[in-house]
């Protein structure tokens, strides 16, 4: 497809029948003048009261427990930058489509106006007033596409302020994905992740978020070298955030070509072609390259793959190994949602990580089959679904369209929200919820 065809289905698609992606439509009868009395004036007052009376009967009488909502001021949308709210709705209209599709969870898109400075970039003083306000109404906030580094003080402070978990895709997903796909490459190459030399290009809120993670799950911060746009973070920069300081290094090292050598894991937040195949070359034998620049990734999986990388990954749909966030989220906030979290903490994010590498080695069902050979034509052609489990360099992480990802997602990371003391619901037998809620998605 040209860049032309695209374009023109693409606005098609969006402008086509309603204008736009999604719409509000009611989940009760409201046929009859009875169904009117119920529904409003005056039978409405009575779930009013009984709220009044007591606060937590608005999970039972409203949809605020399935409710998320997808907050933005457009400042930093992928690919895109900073186009501003109305520019970056189309994005928050397509989550809102995802959370329905594969979680069935409801979502309202939120793009914030006048919340920046006389610049134009995002004051987080009044994005955090803003976003805070809104807890009565949500059972969850989904931040997305705020520019770095005002992004972390949002999250960081709404996560204090407001009782429903605060979750920012950008940094949080694709370091739950990206450490699935790690985890299930380290074992097919034999390596541990303590042991591992990590080169991280690319460090704004996705990159460092990403750093982060990896630590929690094991990776040596002594091993972890990250550049930007000027090169590798070193103690003698004087430019560097307050977010990326942890990270610089007493190290001669100023470049990526520098940094890469002898490294056994790369991956790219940054920016298209940035990465050769001699810098490959030159990492570890058995390397992982998952180069995530979107669309064009620093360095395309054949090139990387046929200068010695053990596996590739990037963002793209039409490679294998796509590192892509909505393998996260979806199920992440059903699993969050369904027992009530106040917050998405660290072990709830291992817990999704876990959960998409066990699924990845696993059979994948008869039944399942045509299912992704329908959404994945091209994979189907090459047989990448007939295989009897274990890993493989090609998919070691799962399709989005798998329909035993959400639930399965969901379930760890309800399992780790109780665990770890985060949960408003306890759930006995997450056997039980794990099934009731694959029946549940079928007809989404």
């Amino acid at each position: 497809m040209t860049a032309d065809e695209l374009k023109k289905m693409a606005l098609e698609y969006h402008s086509s029948g309603k204008n736009g992606k999604i719409t509000v439509c009611s989940s009760k009868p409201c046929a009859t003048a009875d169904d009117l009395s119920l529904a409003y004036t005056p039978g409405v007052a009575q779930p009013c009261l009984e709220i009044k009376n007591n606060p937590q009967d608005v999970w039972k009488y409203t949809t605020r427990g399935n409710l998320v909502a997808v907050v933005s001021d457009g400042t930093a949308v992928l690919g895109l930058g900073n186009i501003g709210p109305e520019a970056g709705l189309p994005v928050m209209e397509g989550k809102a489509v995802l959370f329905k599709r594969f979680a069935d969870i409801d979502s309202v898109p939120i793009c914030l106006g006048k919340v920046f400075d006389e610049n134009g970039k995002t004051d987080p003083d009044k994005l955090i007033a803003a976003v805070e306000c809104l807890e009565p109404t949500f059972g969850g906030i989904n931040l997305e596409d705020i520019a770095s580094p005002a992004c972390f003080k949002v999250e960081t402070e709404l996560k204090k302020r407001m009782g429903i978990p605060v979750f920012h895709d950008d940094q949080h997903g694709t370091a739950i994905i990206s450490l699935a796909a790690i985890l299930n490459g380290l074992e097919l190459v034999g390596k541990k992740i303590e042991d591992c030399k990590f080169v991280v290009n690319g460090a704004g809120a996705a990159g460092l978020s990403c750093s982060r993670f990896y630590l929690t799950a094991g990776a040596k911060i002594e091993n972890m070298i990250l550049c930007d746009i000027n090169g590798v973070l070193h103690t003698g920069r004087t430019d560097l955030t307050e977010q990326q300081k942890p990270f610089a290094k007493d190290t001669p090292m100023r470049t990526l070509a520098e940094a890469i050598k002898g490294a056994d894991i790369f991956l790219g937040f940054s920016a298209p072609n940035c990465v050769t195949a001699d810098m490959v070359k030159s990492m570890n034998r058995d390397a992982i390259v998952f180069a995530m620049a979107n669309p064009t990734p620093e360095i395309f999986p054949d090139v990387a793959l046929a200068a010695g990388a053990a596996l590739a990954g990037t963002g793209r749909s039409d490679f294998p190994n796509q590192i892509n966030n909505a393998l996260g989220f979806p199920g992440i906030f059903r699993g969050a949602l369904d027992v009530r979290a106040k917050d998405i903490n660290e072990e709830m994010k291992l817990a999704a990580s876990f959960a998409l590498a066990e699924l990845a080695k696993e059979p994948i069902p008869a039944d399942i089959r045509p299912i992704l050979e329908k959404a994945y034509p091209a994979d189907a052609a090459r047989g990448l679904f007939n295989h009897a489990g274990g890993l493989r360099n090609d998919m070691v992480i799962p399709k989005p369209f798998d329909p035993r990802v959400v639930p399965h997602v969901a379930r760890r990371v309800a399992e780790a929200a109780v665990k770890s003391g985060v949960a408003g619901i306890i759930i006995d037998d997450f056997d039980a919820y794990e099934k009731e809620l694959t029946l549940r998605l079928k007809s989404c």
